[in-house]
């Protein structure tokens, strides 16, 4: 079990995690929450009714990882428009998609982030051997969710847009400022793909 997720009996899945490994993933979840920012009624007034009808933003995220983690639902970013007709038409319909969808998949991603802390933090504390974590097959889901968000605003710190640019950044150099990222890129790829397969029936 330690490094990788294996399935439970009737569902869900578990890992062996030391204290390093908590303290790191929850950091980044943390980090993610911050970057994800707060929903946009949770400021507002007691109204339950804010957040539902509050539209969301229709410009892409200027920060490169937000727009890694919330990108245009139309067209396809590596075919150029075929005219300022088409391109046009492309914005137009990813703003609206976006105005209406975007607060949702925050929300969600933040409940998943949410959701690993929460399991992090509920652990008893690790022993040599560490602390084994048990989740729901719902529990579950919000774990995949998260470490490949956490995994997609790695990668786009790091520029990585293909599997020839994790083998270039795998064999950096120890002393390299990008090392301990990129081990933690595919650390959690290990645990993403570990989780998939215990999913799958």
């Amino acid at each position: 079990m330690p490094g990788h997720f294996e399935p439970l009996p009737g569902g869900g899945a578990a890992v062996a995690l030391d204290d390093v490994e908590i303290s790191i993933i929850r950091s980044l979840a943390v980090q993610l929450l911050e970057l994800i920012g707060p929903g946009p009624a949770e400021n507002a007034d007691d109204d339950p009714l804010a957040e539902l009808f509050a539209e969301g933003p229709s410009e892409p995220p200027a920060d490169p990882v937000l727009r890694r983690l919330f990108p245009d639902a139309y067209g396809d970013p590596e075919q150029a428009p075929a005219s300022p007709a088409e391109a046009e038409e492309r914005r137009a319909y990813s703003a609206e998609f976006r105005r209406y969808t975007e607060n949702d998949l925050r929300a969600a991603k933040r409940d998943s982030a949410l959701a690993v802390i929460r399991s992090l933090d509920a652990l008893s504390p690790a022993g040599e051997d560490g602390a084994v974590l048990k989740l729901s097959a719902e529990e579950s889901q919000q774990w995949l969710g998260a470490l490949n968000d956490l995994r997609l605003a790695i990668g786009s710190r790091l520029d990585i847009t293909d599997e020839e640019d994790t083998d270039l950044l795998f064999g950096l150099p120890d002393e390299d400022p990008r090392k301990p990222m990129v081990m933690a890129y595919l650390w959690l790829g290990g645990l993403q793909e570990t989780l998939i397969s215990t999913l799958m029936p």
